[in-house]
């Protein structure tokens, strides 16, 4: 139910479907639908560079040259690590106040392809590490702008760059309105799974049904058995988490062979008590399972440096595995212009984020708080490592698939908002004709700009010895 006016008593009362079209349709009155295209950095705008560097401040030390490495090597990948310079553009600028809950990040990498728990391929956002309410736009110029910087990567020309956005942003604005007519709870059973992707892939010809086959298999084949085998070994006759220095790095190894610290025993600490996150089920069957070894692992681009752990289980025997990811979880970037949390545990705020916005989530997600890891109190979020996970590679896509990967994230994207949002109101607000659609691809042409001015920046930084870089 739709509670945004309140009664005379105080209580909230919930609003027709005609006085929540007519809210959306007022929120044209704060920023009308062309002026959706404005971007303009005004002469204080913060650095990027340090806007970075505060990011990096709680991070390890030792792993964010590696980050800023990873940026350096396109724009597209500067954009997909400077969440926090976009979110400070955003959040400075007049928005609608047409509130889901955001991905936060909603870059065409952070959706992707990952098994139900009935176990069939779906499509979904896969990524919440800054989730967090907001007004729906932010997302879907987060989304815009990186199809702008990853076409301009490929060397598309503007007119190839702004097909391709536009049917990222017409995809959301149609599913949007197919929303605002439905009952609540088929909105809330909504899903995208691989025979709604074949669909789209085949209006494309056979060759696009093809490649899109071709990545449902290998979604299918990388699941934990598969991570099993490539990230362990045997040392001793027994399993071990494989070193793969600096990325992957056993906990053994960071404590120079000795013996059991307040980390190892802080970690498995963490895989115990953060059962505790999970239904009472879910709690007993992570219990059927024993921590063997654990390591640290460098992840993403934007996330590098970020405290995060994997976990070697084994269940019946050596043939039973699951492997966990702990990744720590700070406040949200968008957090400095929205309101505060309602979560004062940022794992928790991860996970609640997650399950509001996927349609089918991951059994094993959870979070947990600890005391004196590291010598400070750290939030975390802890998943399955992987099953069934797929993502697309932009790095040699052509225009055609790159429109079809648009319009597959806007339609997922938009199915996203409307478990959290209003659809009526969007929808309303969106309208009927293009008038967003094209504001938000002016939109992403002019943040693409500015992104190769941050880049740049970062670069220069670099060469000056401001930052320090390191490959991995």
């Amino acid at each position: 139910m739709t509670r945004s006016r309140t009664a005379g008593g105080g209580g909230p009362v919930a609003l027709t479907p005609s006085e929540r079209a007519e809210r959306g349709k007022a929120a044209r009155s704060s920023v009308r639908r062309s002026e959706q295209a404005r971007f303009e950095p005004g002469p204080d705008r913060p650095d990027p560079v340090a806007i970075l560097l505060e990011q990096e401040a709680a991070r390890v030390p030792e792993l964010v040259p590696i980050r800023r490495g990873r940026m350096l090597e396109s724009p597209f990948r500067f954009y997909r690590g400077a969440a926090a310079v976009m979110a400070h553009d955003l959040g400075t600028a007049p928005h609608t106040g047409l509130e889901v809950q955001l991905c936060g990040d909603a870059h065409l990498l952070n959706f992707g392809l990952f098994a139900s728990p009935e176990r069939s391929l779906v499509f979904d956002v896969n990524d919440f590490d800054e989730t967090h309410p907001g007004p729906f736009e932010w997302d879907v110029k987060r989304l815009a702008a990186s199809l702008a910087a990853a076409g301009r990567d490929n060397g598309f020309d503007a007119a190839e760059r702004t097909a391709v956005v536009l049917d990222a942003v017409s995809a959301y604005r149609l599913r949007m309105q197919g929303f605002s007519g439905m009952r609540v709870l088929d909105v809330w059973y909504a899903r995208d799974d691989s025979a709604d992707l074949r669909a789209m892939a085949a209006q494309g010809g056979g060759a696009m049904l093809a490649r899109a086959d071709k990545v449902f298999a290998k979604a299918r084949s990388r699941d934990h058995l598969r991570a099993f085998s490539k990230l362990t070994h045997r040392v001793g006759g027994r399993l071990r988490i494989a070193p793969d220095p600096p990325l992957v790095v056993p906990l053994t190894e960071l404590l120079d062979g000795g013996g059991p610290t307040d980390l190892d025993t802080g970690l498995r600490r963490l895989v115990d008590t953060y059962a505790q996150s999970l239904a009472p089920e879910l709690r007993a069957l992570v219990q059927r399972f024993r921590v063997v070894d654990m390591a640290r692992k460098v992840v993403g681009v934007g996330s590098v440096g970020t405290r995060c752990w994997i976990f070697l289980l084994l269940g019946r025997d050596d043939s039973d595995p699951l492997l966990l990811q702990a990744k720590e979880a700070g406040p949200s970037v968008l957090a400095p212009y929205t309101a505060p949390s309602a979560y004062a545990n940022q794992g928790q705020r991860v996970v609640a984020g997650q399950r509001l916005m996927q349609a089918a989530g991951d059994i094993f997600l959870g979070w947990e708080r600890l005391t004196g890891l590291d010598g400070r109190e750290r939030d975390f979020y802890v998943r399955q490592l992987l099953d069934w996970k797929g993502s697309a590679t932009t790095e040699g896509m052509a225009p055609q698939g790159m429109r079809l990967l648009a319009r597959v994230c806007g339609r997922s994207l938009a199915r996203a908002h409307a478990r959290s949002g209003d659809p009526i109101a969007i929808a309303s607000y969106l309208g009927s004709a293009d008038t967003f659609d094209r504001a938000i691809a002016d939109f992403a042409e002019s943040y693409a700009d500015q992104n190769e001015r941050d880049f740049a920046a970062l670069a220069d930084a670099a060469r000056t010895g401001r930052v320090t870089t390191a490959e991995g």
